[in-house]
């Protein structure tokens, strides 16, 4: 199976604030695939650490009101142009990501408050016709992955 995942879900430090995300059950469900990881805040020029950013009114904004939008539509690009020829089974994403969320993202008013909706990258991926899945939900579909 070839799987792609947010690179900080595997310990790379490309979060916003200079960390990751790591995430341990991903880790061990992709033991095995052909794993692709991908970043694509980082491969749109966004540095490390950047600003928090959220979709407001379907541009990625940061809180001080600078538009990262051009950044993250970039990465977003770049990132389908290097799986384009893969042929990606799955993609295990980060929760919330205004690039990755998959289920909910965040409003748009930097309060904490999420909503339905899924981030741009994420989008990208559903309408290419590739799987998305939450790395959250990887505890309850972990031995469906791993049987594949």
């Amino acid at each position: 199976m070839k799987i792609l995942v947010s690179s900080c879900l595997l310990g790379k430090n490309c979060k916003y604030n200079g960390g990751n995300n790591y995430h341990e059950k991903t880790v061990e469900v992709i033991k095995g695939h052909d794993v692709f990881e991908v970043c694509p805040e980082v491969l749109g020029g966004l540095g490390v650490p950047r600003k928090c950013a959220e979709i407001v009114n379907g541009i990625v904004m940061a809180a001080d009101g600078d538009s990262l939008d051009n950044g993250f539509r970039t990465g977003v690009e770049k990132a389908m142009e290097l799986i384009e020829d893969k042929n990606i089974d799955l993609a295990i994403l980060q929760p919330r990501s205004p690039s990755c969320g998959v289920k909910q993202i965040y409003d748009g008013t930097f309060s904490g408050k999420l909503m339905d909706g899924q981030g741009i990258f994420a989008e990208a991926l559903i309408k290419k016709g590739i799987k998305v899945m939450d790395s959250e939900d990887i505890k309850v579909t972990c031995k469906n992955i791993q049987s594949n």
